[in-house]
């Protein structure tokens, strides 16, 4: 998959001082006080870089707390002014883009399920084209994995002339219970990451978590897959939020959070630190090769069963031999320490491919019926 992104660098349009950018504030603004009271202890710590809050909240069911509207981007506005903090809100229809930016907010976002619709993705980047300001943009990943609308949305976005982009790594809607409320997914965000090298993406484990005692986790996953930041929701008092409230932390929880995260650099400037990488990576390079290897004399003899098959007129998918391959080699990756899930699907993937050849020998007619 290609990009035809266009992105200037995270450090052009804000400074971080070469740290992560920590972007922080309450889930939903909902009282002046409770806003800029958490903006002075979220600029206290000195680790927030820009104050987030939720002015537009369209719940899932009607009836919920919905946000507070436009009144509250005035309270964004005292916040700021008071601490110095950046401010960033979520914008879903023109209207809030045109409200938010001549209310001076410095960054706008597009939620996830915004993201999953490019029509309300190409009204935003009108609105923001039409204001004529260069405001950064962050584009949340869409509800359900599709890496596709996640960067075709930040293709609109860019398409309206907007270079400070970024994306936000909120996880991803999954029907299995987990111990997330959404589940992580890192494999979409490293593709997205392969895709476009240049493109900042940030982490938001509120969202991921759903739980604030697992954040801490999230967090420091997400450093190691060199993430360049995080957006956390951050209340005064988490126990009495009006919405999100079990994924939120207080200003000192947070400080205290960032403080136990350990930061490791992309690369190292140490010569024995590269020559040793190297080395490590051509056995891993003379591995996948064998690997690749083996799985092609797997086909063939994948394509001699589907020979056999079809000489026998005997259907392609035998399901108990199915079960039995994945009972065999799942029992035998754990006692190799590899994962089940990763075991299930590369089994699942080698199966399909396995039918795809058999389904092509058994539609072929031999010389003898042709």
């Amino acid at each position: 998959m290609k990009h035809s992104l266009e992105i200037q660098p995270l450090s052009s349009w804000i400074n971080t001082d070469g740290k992560p950018l920590i972007i922080s504030g309450p889930c939903s603004a909902e009282t002046e006080d409770q806003l800029v009271s958490t903006a002075h202890l979220l600029a206290n710590t000195g680790k927030v870089h820009v104050l987030r809050a939720g002015i537009w909240k369209p719940r899932t069911r009607p009836g919920e707390f919905e946000g507070i509207g436009s009144i509250g981007l005035e309270w964004l506005k005292r916040a700021k002014e008071e601490t110095g903090l950046l401010t960033a809100t979520e914008v879903a229809t023109a209207q809030h883009v045109k409200e938010a930016i001549d209310a001076g907010v410095d960054i706008l976002w597009i939620g996830a399920r915004s993201t999953a619709n490019p029509f309300t993705v190409q009204e935003i980047a009108d609105a923001i084209k039409a204001s004529g300001k260069d405001i950064p943009v962050i584009v949340k990943n869409p509800v359900n994995p599709d890496l596709s609308l996640w960067i075709g949305a930040l293709e609109r976005v860019n398409g309206a002339g907007i270079k400070k982009i970024a994306a936000i790594h909120r996880g991803f809607s999954s029907y299995e219970k987990t111990a997330f409320r959404n589940e992580p997914m890192w494999d979409l965000a490293i593709q997205l990451k392969t895709i476009a090298p240049e493109l900042p993406i940030i982490n938001d484990p509120s969202h991921i978590c759903g739980n604030r005692e697992l954040i801490p986790y999230i967090a420091q996953k997400a450093m190691d897959m060199d993430m360049q930041g995080f957006i956390i929701e951050s209340h005064i008092d988490p126990s009495v939020a009006w919405t999100d409230a079990k994924q939120q932390v207080t200003p000192a929880a947070l400080a205290e959070l960032l403080d136990n995260l350990s930061y490791r650099q992309p690369e190292s400037a140490d010569p024995a630190f590269s020559d040793k990488l190297a080395e490590l990576r051509q056995k891993i390079d003379k591995l996948d090769d064998q690997i690749l290897k083996l799985i092609g004399d797997r086909m063939k003899v994948a394509e001699n069963i589907g020979e056999y098959k079809r000489d026998n007129n005997v259907t392609i998918l035998q399901v108990n031999r199915w079960d039995e391959i994945i009972q065999k080699r799942v029992q035998l990756a754990k006692a190799l320490n590899l994962g089940e899930d990763f075991s299930v699907k590369y089994l699942e993937l080698l199966h399909n491919e396995s039918i795809r050849k058999q389904n092509e020998i058994m539609n072929v007619k031999t010389t003898t019926e042709a």
